[in-house]
């Protein structure tokens, strides 16, 4: 996730909307996102979130009032977000901000999809992760 494709737009402001919990997001190409603070949380590129290969992407929940304590600039290239439920391992590159914020209605609709096949709540708390699974990185 880290870097800059060629040619691809970068952010020209960056705006914390804490009461309405949406990151704006100003591209150079004109683009102008409002992503909430749930998805960019839900889907951060994280090894925690993500996993470590295909298919092991750790579903979250109980995200829905998250709130962004920092945002912390990353070199010239992304930033790091500190949640309030403490996660703070995300880099998000530019280049991944504008595909949250161009592809969110379609990443809301596939985690949705994904809280119906597990079985559980958009609010329900985090199940405890399974023993002699977890990733020494974190």
């Amino acid at each position: 996730m880290a870097g800059l494709k060629a040619g691809a737009p970068t952010p020209q402001a960056l705006t914390v909307h804490q009461k309405s919990r949406v990151l704006e997001v100003a591209f150079s190409d004109g683009a102008k996102f409002r992503i909430p603070f749930e998805l960019l949380r839900v889907y951060s590129p994280s090894a925690e979130v993500q996993g470590h290969g295909p298919d092991q992407q750790v579903l979250q929940t109980g995200k829905r009032d998250v709130t962004l304590v920092n945002l912390e600039p990353v070199g010239n290239y992304a930033v790091k977000p500190t949640f309030s439920d403490g996660h703070d391992s995300g880099l998000f590159s530019w280049d991944y901000l504008y595909e949250l914020g161009q592809q969110q209605q379609a990443l809301w609709a596939r985690y949705i999809e994904r809280l119906a096949a597990a079985g559980v709540e958009r609010d329900a708390p985090m199940a405890p992760k399974a023993a002699g699974h977890a990733c020494a990185d974190h």
